[in-house]
């Protein structure tokens, strides 16, 4: 028993070593006991370290001293609660059980006292014949709301606040002497008018960040909680932002311990930081950004060899040199994970002194970086590498714009920029160099537009475009992409663990629904023979009823690869279809995420990669950074992460902060587009039809980027029904269709605020046609 420590920790790895060995993942108290040799004291030692794996999720405990590790048990699913605004929800396991296909249902009088996002235990309690789980939450292991956002109401006997988020179904009890928070309005607050209250009385429809100080512990209870800020009246200018930040557990205000360390970085570089480093500073280097970007990581410079190859300089600011493991800094930014971006505002990483100063690669002033040197063949292909920290002097802080106009031939910006003109079409030779040889290796070169929201001085929306898109974003995404594939490429080779940003095959399910849809259209992804497995059931339904059922399912074992995405996508570019199929042949792919077992990168078709060039906005670009320094100071067990956190605990944490911040900006992207749509109540649009489903079908509006339903009772002249077959809507007595892929055009008919939803009706071009006297 000397190899085995005593502690906590390392009991815990070999409960967990022992069970995955083991014949279904599970084992008994005694049979533990027996196996590893624990005696004396060890058992209670053993017997923490298994509570401790159950609280946490890590096992989960069955009768009679039984344990089994998540995703070996077809009785028991572990992960997040997912629910809908009718009641009913779904638990997304962390690890599927087995023989399970997709999430477990959970019917609205079966999730207890769990509130929507929690970390649940759910037993499952019936499968059916297509696989599909049905069960209830039992157990709740992590909280997932701290804080709710809602709207005061002054109640009878008591007040209570109805959260903003709908899928939250209970109100906050708020105690009398709960309702004011200790320092009035938000701190935090930005924009909007003052709030000045003189009493909790005033509070009633207020918009609230209420602190939940006491949680349900049985199903007929609710939750208690005291104000702890208040934000605003509805309608205040900027208040969108404020909710939506404190509804998703933004971390907003900085540490005053990091925003200390923030303040005392200096702001100029001293010679014994430039020791031992890479001096760029007389090259043409520079930076290309958005109009309004503020935090400049990436610098590059490109030139041409004497055997007829390409050299390629990546600098990326070297964001490891003032973050350090541990520090108030580093631990905000793990807290956060990434910067967010609203259409308005951000939310940032980094304190502003880092971010937008002494890290940011400004023009005409002396910044650290962590460079990437790589030779390129004629066809693309690395033959050279090399990494180093240096130093950097930008010569300029170009545009997307500008670089595009210059490429483009605009006179007078050829002529402001006469030195770099050679350089920017270098550049824009070696990345459409570096593009053929990707498309040539499979990757997916996605093109879908992006909203663009537009503001006026005053700060007010006056419309959505999209998103403009040239050959300078092409540029440095080509630069980019070949950066973090290098840098990925050898930290794995000199390396034992690194993190790597992963993207895993395609679910064969997913790709079979696809295939159905892409072939109404007469498209294919080009799978040999469709692998399915075809088969009758016999279902009893709840009522006694018995009912055939026939289940097709994709084959697990079939093959498909990204050079089969990109090939389709190249079938599609410029066709009607296009904008459809690529959204929907991306729906089809799993979420990219990060990790530290390499998997490759399916989009990508890479089979190392990582993320490296954005330290400054991204957590796990600072841990890169850090694994590259430690193999560039010849230290190759470098600490990389805050004292007590594993880089495999960081990878899986920064997956989930990443899901945070896309969710926050797709939500509050879409309220903005509702706020601006519903001046346009009665205004008709041209418009696609991007799904089907029983109760209506959904629409892109063409010029907008904006989504809405057209409910199937609203369609005129006759009854619609839906056919799943085919999913299409079809009229029953002229046989007219409505499917995925339709120009149409629509008129706005309601707006819903609460629900953030646009409802549409068709417009016809004439009235109904009337029956002849002979038909009646």
């Amino acid at each position: 028993m000397d190899s085995m420590s005593s502690a906590p920790r390392r009991w815990e790895s070999v409960i967990l070593e022992r069970l995955a060995v083991l014949p279904h993942g599970r084992a008994g108290l005694k049979q533990l006991l027996r196996e590893l040799g624990v005696k004396g004291h060890e058992r209670k030692e053993l017997e923490a370290a298994l509570e401790k794996l159950a609280a946490t999720g890590a096992l989960i405990p069955l009768r009679g001293d039984q344990y089994v590790l998540p995703g070996a048990t077809q009785e028991f699913a572990l992960g997040r609660l997912n629910v809908h605004r009718d009641g009913y929800g779904f638990v997304v396991a962390d690890q599927p059980p087995p023989g399970i296909r997709g999430d477990v249902f959970i019917p609205p009088d079966s999730h207890g006292h769990a509130m929507h996002g929690d970390r649940v235990l759910a037993r499952i309690n019936r499968i059916a014949s297509d696989q599909r789980a049905e069960g209830e939450v039992i157990r709740i292991l992590q909280r997932a709301h701290p804080t709710v956002v809602g709207e005061f109401r002054t109640g009878r006997r008591e007040n209570y606040v109805v959260p903003q988020e709908t899928r939250i179904q209970q109100p906050i009890i708020i105690p009398a002497g709960m309702e004011m928070p200790a320092g009035g309005a938000s701190p935090d607050r930005i924009g909007g008018s003052p709030v000045s209250l003189r009493g909790p009385e005033e509070l009633d429809g207020m918009i609230v960040n209420v602190e939940i100080v006491e949680y349900p512990e049985r199903d007929d209870d609710f939750a208690v909680g005291r104000v702890v800020e208040i934000l605003g009246r509805p309608g205040d200018f900027g208040l969108d932002v404020e909710i939506t930040i404190r509804k998703h557990h933004l971390p907003n205000r900085f540490p005053a311990e990091a925003l200390d360390q923030a303040q005392r970085v200096p702001l100029t570089l001293t010679q014994a930081e430039l020791q031992g480093r890479r001096d760029f500073r007389g090259m043409e280097v520079v930076t290309i950004d958005g109009e309004t970007a503020r935090d400049f990581d990436d610098a590059v410079w490109v030139d041409t060899l004497p055997n007829g190859h390409y050299l390629l300089h990546v600098h990326i600011a070297d964001v490891s040199h003032y973050v350090r493991p541990g520090t108030p800094i580093d631990i905000e930014a793990v807290n956060r994970g990434t910067s967010v971006y609203f259409p308005d505002r951000a939310v940032p990483m980094l304190p502003l002194e880092l971010s937008t100063e002494i890290c940011s690669l400004k023009p005409g002033v002396d910044r650290l970086c962590l460079s990437a040197l790589l030779e390129f063949d004629r066809q693309g292909d690395v033959v050279s590498q090399e990494f180093c920290r240096g130093v950097i002097r930008s010569i300029e802080r170009m545009t997307y714009t500008s670089v595009h106009l210059i490429l483009e031939g605009d006179a007078g910006l050829r002529q402001r920029y006469a030195p770099l003109v050679g350089r920017f079409e270098l550049m824009q030779e070696l990345a459409l160099v570096l593009n053929r040889g990707r498309m040539k290796r499979g990757s997916i070169d996605f093109d879908l537009p992006e909203p663009l929201v537009l503001f006026n001085e005053q700060g007010a929306m006056t419309g959505i475009a999209r998103t403009p898109r040239n050959i300078a974003h092409r540029i440095i995404e080509e630069f980019m992409l070949a950066a973090n594939q290098a840098v990925s490429a050898h930290l794995e080779s000199k390396l034992d663990e690194s993190i790597y940003r992963i993207h895993e095959v395609p679910d064969p399910k997913r790709v079979l629904d696809f295939e159905e849809v892409a072939s109404r259209f007469g498209f294919t992804l080009g799978i040999p023979a469709m692998p399915v497995q075809r088969f009758r059931m016999t279902e009893r339904k709840r009522d006694g009823r018995k009912v055939q059922k026939e289940i097709v399912r994709a084959d697990d074992n079939f093959r498909v690869t990204s050079k089969m995405y990109q090939k389709l996508v190249e079938q599609l570019e410029g066709r009607p279809e296009e904008r459809i199929l690529s959204y929907l042949m991306l729906r089809s792919l799993k979420q990219a995420r990060y990790s530290t077992r390499n998997e490759g990168h399916f989009a990508l078709a890479a089979k190392s990669y990582t993320h490296f060039t954005s330290p400054i906005r991204r957590y796990p670009d600072l841990l890169v950074h850090r694994l590259l320094g430690g193999l560039l100071d010849g230290e190759r067990n470098a600490s990389v992460c805050p004292p007590g956190v594993t880089l495999e605990a960081l990878a899986a944490q920064c997956s989930d902060t990443e899901r945070r911040a896309a969710e926050a900006e797709r939500e509050l992207l879409e309220w903005k587009k509702v706020q601006f749509m519903i001046d346009r109540v009665g205004d008709e649009f041209p418009a696609l039809v991007i799904s089907t489903m029983k109760f209506g079908f959904f629409v892109e509006l063409d010029e907008l980027f904006v989504e809405g339903m057209v409910p199937v009772d609203t369609l005129p002249g006759e009854r619609w029904g839906f056919q799943e077959n085919t999913r299409r809507i079809v009229a029953e007595r002229s046989r007219r269709e409505i499917k995925i892929g339709d120009k149409v055009k629509v008129r706005l008919d309601r707006v819903d605020g609460v629900e953030k939803k646009l409802y549409f009706s068709m417009v016809t071009p004439g009235p109904p046609r009337r029956a002849s006297k002979s038909r009646r």
